[in-house]
């Protein structure tokens, strides 16, 4: 388990373990990958980030985030799997964080909260900087899970 503080220093903890803090999550964040590039959405309040939001009643954390994924980038999701979750202390929100290869990306009428998809080769080494990036790709969860996905593709 990782333990630090976020952007707004609160106690972040992360586990790559399942349902290590709940077993019904409400939140859910997804990493995408589309033709080796990394699939965010473009926030119109926070910036780019990967797509996420909350499970709604009578939806499974999973389906959430295909959801999620489809209305804030217009994107199928081709294969998806659960790679951990994370809490934040004081704010009792839970994630699932889920790592999708992404089969197709379609234009949309509405993004909902978001203006749609935005393709990038390479995340910045200074993303915590980046004014263009949105608070949630600015702490050690987003460092860990690339990592994380990173060795278990080898």
């Amino acid at each position: 388990m990782h333990t630090f503080m976020d952007a707004y220093q609160r106690e972040v903890q992360l586990a790559f373990k399942k349902d290590p803090f709940s077993s019904m999550p409400k939140h859910v964040w997804v990493i995408c990958m589309y033709k080796n590039q990394w699939l965010l959405t473009n926030h119109k309040k926070r910036g780019l980030e990967f797509p996420g939001g909350k499970v709604e009643q009578g939806e499974s954390p999973l389906d959430a985030a295909r959801r999620e994924v489809f209305e804030e980038t217009g994107a199928s999701v081709k294969t998806i799997q659960y790679i951990g979750q994370y809490t934040i202390s004081d704010q009792q929100i839970c994630k699932n964080i889920y790592f999708a290869e992404i089969d197709d990306v379609e234009e949309q009428n509405n993004y909902f909260e978001t203006e749609g998809p935005v393709l990038v080769n390479e995340l910045p080494d200074q993303i915590a900087e980046n004014q263009d990036y949105s608070f949630i790709m600015k702490d050690g969860v987003l460092q860990y899970c690339l990592e994380y996905i990173q060795n278990v593709q080898k």
